[in-house]
């Protein structure tokens, strides 16, 4: 899963080079349905992993690879976003996943440790992916680049589906069962409703029409708020304190940095003139960077709360992603992208954690799996989100003929401006009551 975020995000010019114009108009989508699909498979999943985590896992997996193959093989750009949504409804499995067999698995004072063990997977990904990527993109062709993780896919059902088959179901399994039933008939409408209402929302703002951005955006909200009041924790919307804000804080720190994440390799390629190679240098140094940062959650979190993690995480993205920002003009030398969006990673490996881990320790065990479903549910809101208005700014930017680097100046702004929000309400993460308990899910 790391080797292909960091890939496609390396290779994604060249693929708006090769479409024309409906590359550029779809950029922004190539992201933004991805995690559209997650929402949906989020939710999906969160009703199923209370039975069991190996079957869920792999047929997550063959929906990723699935949507590898399509984007891969894609005539046009609107068929590889459609590439893209079948991959987000696989990868949408992984996350909670995770999350659960961490919960089942491992005593709290673990939890911690195994949270910076598997930000170290994208270690490898971090150091490898975008220069291969950047490499097969330059001389084979960016297809090659989604075809080729095809075989990563197997390599991590054939390692990873036995230890999933062992670990043991709640306590509370006859129940949870029982549950998980009604719960996936319940919660996968709503997952459908919240991400039409999304992929409504970013239309109207990608469309450049003032009446579709009426007809489409206002019906589009109230579609996504009336499903997110019922697919999260009671509270989340308005920022409760514990369970809710370790939600809510999670699209809000996803929605800031990927809207500009998304833009890395445009800036370096498009504006600076890099090479897919050289502009996956970047993405690199950030990768290293937030694992650095979830390594250093693990080592001294009984010694800071939990929250100061996340607020002083938000604030060094803040400042990466502003100082970042600045290599849009010719007279800031290019080699500044680095330590720079270095500096936004490192503040996600601060942040990023510990909000699963005050999930984790928020929920009951009978509710992990649906809060985990609710938190990944929000980290890819906020993606989606984040990846879209970034790329209706940067459309509207070029329709007007400002220029890319006018259009993704501002997508910057609005990213960091949700940033800082979300820092400035962190200290709601503190637990929602004496005996660390938040209000119990829906």
């Amino acid at each position: 899963m790391a080797f292909e975020a960091l890939a496609v995000s390396t290779v994604m010019p060249d693929v708006a080079e090769e479409f024309g114009r409906d590359g550029e108009n779809l950029y922004g989508w190539a992201f933004t349905a991805f995690f559209l699909g997650t929402l949906i498979g989020i939710v999906a999943i969160g009703g199923m992993i209370d039975r069991g985590l190996a079957g869920p896992f792999l047929g997550g997996l063959g929906l990723f690879s699935i949507g590898l193959l399509v984007g891969g093989l894609a005539p046009s750009m609107q068929v590889l976003v459609l590439g893209r949504f079948i991959q987000g409804l696989g990868a949408g499995a992984i996350p909670p996943i995770a999350y659960v067999a961490i919960g089942r698995s491992m005593p709290e004072e673990l939890r911690p440790r195994m949270f910076a063990l598997m930000s170290t997977a994208w270690a490898l990904p971090g150091v490898l992916g975008p220069a291969i990527a950047g490499i097969v993109g330059d001389t084979i062709g960016w297809r090659a680049v989604f075809l080729g993780l095809l075989p990563l896919i197997a390599v991590g059902a054939v390692a990873t589906t036995p230890a999933l088959r062992a670990v043991a179901p709640p306590p509370e399994a006859a129940e949870a069962e029982a549950k998980a039933a009604s719960s996936l008939r319940r919660r996968l409408p709503l997952a459908i409703v919240v991400t039409a209402g999304t992929a409504l929302f970013t239309a109207a703002i990608t469309s450049g029409e003032p009446v579709l951005l009426v007809a489409l955006a206002l019906p589009g909200v109230v579609m996504g708020i009336y499903a997110l009041r019922r697919l999260t924790p009671p509270g989340t919307l308005r920022a409760a304190r514990g369970l809710p804000s370790a939600i809510l804080i999670r699209g809000i720190v996803t929605f800031g940095f990927f809207a500009v994440d998304a833009y890395v390799s445009r800036v370096l390629v498009d504006v600076r003139g890099m090479s897919l190679s050289q502009a996956g240098i970047v993405l690199t140094a950030t990768t290293i960077t937030w694992t650095s940062g979830s390594w250093i959650q693990a080592h001294w979190n009984n010694r800071w709360p939990l929250h100061a993690f996340v607020r002083s995480g938000m604030l060094l993205v803040a400042i990466g992603i502003a100082t970042f920002a600045l290599v849009l003009l010719p007279e800031v030398p290019v080699w500044f992208a680095i330590p720079t969006f270095a500096l936004a990673g490192l503040g996600m490996g601060l942040s990023y954690s510990p909000l699963g881990l005050i999930m984790l320790r928020e929920a009951r065990p009978v509710e992990q799996g649906s809060a985990s479903s609710a938190l990944s549910l929000s980290d890819s809101l906020g993606t989606a989100l984040g990846t879209g208005v970034s790329g209706a700014i940067v459309a509207a930017a070029l329709r007007a003929d400002a220029g890319l680097a006018q259009g993704l100046a501002l997508a910057f702004g609005v990213g960091l401006l949700v940033i800082l929000f979300g820092a400035g309400i962190a200290g709601r993460l503190r637990p929602a009551t004496a005996h660390g308990r938040g209000p119990a899910l829906r």
